[in-house]
């Protein structure tokens, strides 16, 4: 299991400045999250990145409103192994088609899982982990669909991993306190996959901290 800092954020802004303190922190690996970009700046992330000494993003939290271009994009320059969905992704498999096996997905936390939801049909899970405990903790159907395949191994894959609050039961992007990752040591072994992506707002310098004390307590 290899734990890596990301690019995250909601504005183009947000994730220019974390490839720009990436590169400033020697980090040629890094996952990407551009779910909240719309394209036209996507497509300056992009070039920013093919400008960038970042080498190698194994994960990209991609949007439905993606076109297959940019995954192949991605998946050619920068090698991405694991482009994680939402359950509403199920309704753009077609115009993906060819990357199925490279789609991981990330349940929600409404305690609705649709009908066309099926993981077997795509790589596998991305389990978020603060939405595993989440979902747990409320007792929802979204829990129950990853708990009952908790014996396919080959399906965990990926995870994102954001923190958590126990008392009110919800996840946090972002984050004040290291003691906000704890749940993870109540996590069952089978929840983990071989690439896990912090997904906080945070600073990468932040974000380091924080894997660090995610290797720690694991």
């Amino acid at each position: 299991m290899k734990i890596y800092p990301s690019i995250t954020g909601n504005s183009f802004r947000e994730l220019e400045s974390k490839i720009e303190e990436a590169e400033e922190s020697g980090i040629f690996e890094i996952p990407l999250f551009v779910q909240r970009i719309s394209e036209p700046e996507r497509r300056e992330i992009y070039n920013k990145l093919k400008k960038s000494s970042i080498s190698e993003i194994p994960l990209v939290h991609i949007r439905n409103k993606m076109d297959l271009w940019e995954l192949k994009f991605l998946k050619k320059k920068f090698n991405t192994t694991y482009f994680t969905i939402h359950e509403s992704g199920f309704s753009y498999l077609e115009k993906w088609k060819g990357f199925e096996k490279d789609l991981y997905l990330e349940m929600s936390t409404d305690d609705i899982v649709n009908e066309n939801v099926k993981v077997e049909e795509i790589g596998g899970f991305c389990v978020d982990l603060s939405h595993y405990i989440k979902q747990k903790d409320r007792g929802t159907i979204d829990y129950d669909y990853v708990y009952n395949r908790r014996d396919k191994s080959e399906l965990f894959q990926c995870n994102h991993v954001s923190g958590y609050c126990p008392k009110n039961k919800e996840d946090l992007h972002f984050v004040e306190d290291k003691s906000s990752f704890d749940y993870l040591k109540e996590l069952p072994d089978f929840t983990f996959g071989e690439v896990v992506a912090v997904e906080v707002f945070n600073n990468i310098e932040r974000q380091l901290e924080f894997k660090s004390y995610i290797e720690n307590i694991l």
